[in-house]
């Protein structure tokens, strides 16, 4: 599979510069000027999954999108909320258990930002 690899200049959100990988579907990384959702990849320890223990993944599902992403890479970033730093997964669980069993080390986000009562809504 080609890549692309992508040097951050900046810091973002605690992140140092460093080199990333984005797969060869051609979704780029970036800070939209707007100040919408950054896209990025985060490693998967960095993202708190608290509605994990509420909720199961349908095996099957899983097991197809890690065929999927072993041969076209992930194709839609799952969103996560920052809150003071802190990243928070509440959608695409199938995938982030898709990348868990992989042994894959980040997942690529669609990173926005909210308040804690904006997590406290999530949360609900």
């Amino acid at each position: 599979m080609a890549s692309l690899q992508l040097n951050l200049s900046q810091t973002l959100r605690g992140f140092s510069s460093h080199r990333i990988r984005a797969s060869s579907n051609g979704v780029p990384f970036f800070k939209p000027e707007s100040g919408g959702p950054v896209i990025l990849d985060i490693p998967l320890e960095k993202i708190k999954r608290p509605l994990m223990r509420t909720r199961s993944n349908d095996p099957e599902k899983v097991k197809d999108l890690m065929e999927s992403i072993r041969q076209i890479g992930l194709q839609e970033p799952i969103d996560v909320l920052e809150v003071e730093g802190v990243y928070y997964g509440f959608s695409g669980c199938h995938r982030f258990e898709a990348h868990q069993r992989l042994g894959l080390p980040t997942i690529r986000c669609k990173i926005r930002r909210g308040t804690k009562e904006t997590l406290r809504h999530h949360m609900r």
